[in-house]
């Protein structure tokens, strides 16, 4: 009797999650699922930013001379190599303080083109804060490691002898145990991918909370240079004269495996900030930021070395956890993988819901029960600020073109549609025939 009572406290909370949190959880599940493929989306979807990879790579001096014809009165804030060799170089340019994403071919140092907003960013924004600000949307998202979490062990301690309902689905005994069946199997299937996005979100809200000092520990601050042998002139765009060939070298002499060099530039009229190098090495798992080499942009002295090789075992994790959420650590085949798998777990979400509120329309009850209570309240609520912030930020920071917003647009009211289709209408019209 006890034993049953634990079960349906069990299956109240995982059900609870389910249908309290419903399509925010959603939201969140598939919005990281599309930004495993999401650099992918940008290669199909903008031709600009495709590149054919060769043997030899342009002198970087050459790509900043290319792109000073285009972009004269700008300066450089960033400039991210991809892993994946099909893909162009994206440099963050700055203007009016405004930023475009311009394409640089690494092969032959053509630029090719510009954009605004990129897929990639926009999956990422969403998946990473939702477009809430003032680190809101950050706490609301990394939350879920821990919902998740406690869906996962719930549903484990409900399920009866779960373990032997691996290959087993039912089928021709109507929608709700067709659901429900579906829902438990590909479950049990993506409990090993399950724990990893639980465990990987909680340390990323570990890390954001700074829990213990981890955060501070794992993101150490660049280091500020504040003697020159040299005079400076302040009004000369550093990011323009820079000599990236010779950065690029000094890069590989400390460290001599580091490969697809991404550069952040931090210009000020003092120029105090360094330059930083960042690389894929021999190390596996570790993201780019894992490798920093710290250059002053006036000496091409360097001024401090993390290896990924040397760092303690914080720093190590932090370092992991990124190509593991999101599964790029193996190139293309792995983020397919995690691709799969993340629209496994948000047909779960899904499937869960439809099990739920079928049973529920399904009851004898006669009357119609408010099953989502103040909670409906509070989901609109977030729903309704997810779209301000996102309009607003596509507007100013993005300047999103019409078509763009208007891709965007269609893309939320399709979602918007078939959701009320399938948990409003036809929920409805099943409670109707009882």
């Amino acid at each position: 009797m006890k034993r049953r009572i634990k079960k349906q406290i069990f299956y109240k909370i995982h059900s609870w999650i389910g249908i309290k949190l419903s399509m925010l959880f959603f939201i969140v599940s598939f919005s990281g699922t599309l930004a495993t493929l999401s650099h992918e989306m940008d290669w199909l979807f903008i031709p600009e930013i495709r590149a054919t990879p060769q043997k030899e790579l342009a002198s970087r001096n050459v790509i900043v001379s290319n792109l000073k014809k285009v972009y004269p009165n700008a300066t450089i804030g960033y400039w991210k190599k991809h892993n994946e060799a099909y893909l162009c170089d994206i440099i963050h340019v700055q203007e009016n303080k405004k930023t475009t994403y311009v394409f640089a071919n690494p092969y032959t140092g053509e630029i090719q083109g510009s954009v605004y907003l990129t897929f990639q960013r926009f999956f990422r924004d969403l998946h990473y804060f939702l477009f809430i600000p003032f680190q809101v949307g950050n706490f609301m998202v990394l939350a879920f490691g821990f919902i998740l979490l406690i869906s996962l062990i719930t549903a484990l301690l409900f399920f009866k002898k779960w373990w032997r309902k691996l290959f087993v689905l039912q089928k021709g005994k109507g929608s709700l145990v067709f659901f429900r069946s579906f829902h438990r199997l590909i479950g049990l299937w993506s409990i090993p991918f399950t724990l990893l996005f639980s465990i990987t979100g909680i340390w990323y809200f570990i890390e954001r909370a700074n829990v213990a000092g981890v955060g501070r520990e794992v993101n150490p601050k660049s280091p500020v240079i504040t003697t020159f042998n040299t005079k400076i002139d302040s009004t000369i765009n550093l990011s323009y004269t820079l000599d990236y060939d010779k950065i690029m070298a000094i890069s590989k002499q400390e460290i001599p495996t580091l490969k697809n060099n991404s550069i952040s530039i931090k210009p000020s009229a003092t120029h105090e900030n360094a330059i930083l190098v960042k690389g894929k090495s021999d190390v596996p798992l570790v993201r780019q930021r894992a490798n920093r080499i710290y250059i002053n942009p006036i000496t091409y002295e360097v001024v401090k070395v993390q290896n990924a090789k040397n760092i303690s075992t914080k720093m190590w994790l932090n370092d992991i956890a990124d190509p593991l959420h999101f599964g790029y650590w193996g190139g293309l085949t792995t983020k397919i993988i995690w691709f799969v798998f993340g629209l496994g777990i948000s047909s779960l979400i899904l499937s869960g819901i439809w099990a739920v509120l079928k049973r529920k329309a399904m009851s004898k009850k006669k009357r119609k029960t408010n099953t989502l209570g103040i909670w409906k309240y509070i989901n609109w609520i977030i729903y309704a600020a997810i779209f301000y912030f996102m309009y607003a930020k596509l507007i100013s920071s993005y300047r999103a073109s019409i078509t763009s917003m208007l891709i965007i647009s269609i893309g939320w009211l399709i979602f918007i549609g078939i959701g009320y289709y399938i948990f409003v209408y036809r929920i409805n019209k099943a409670i109707r025939k009882i």
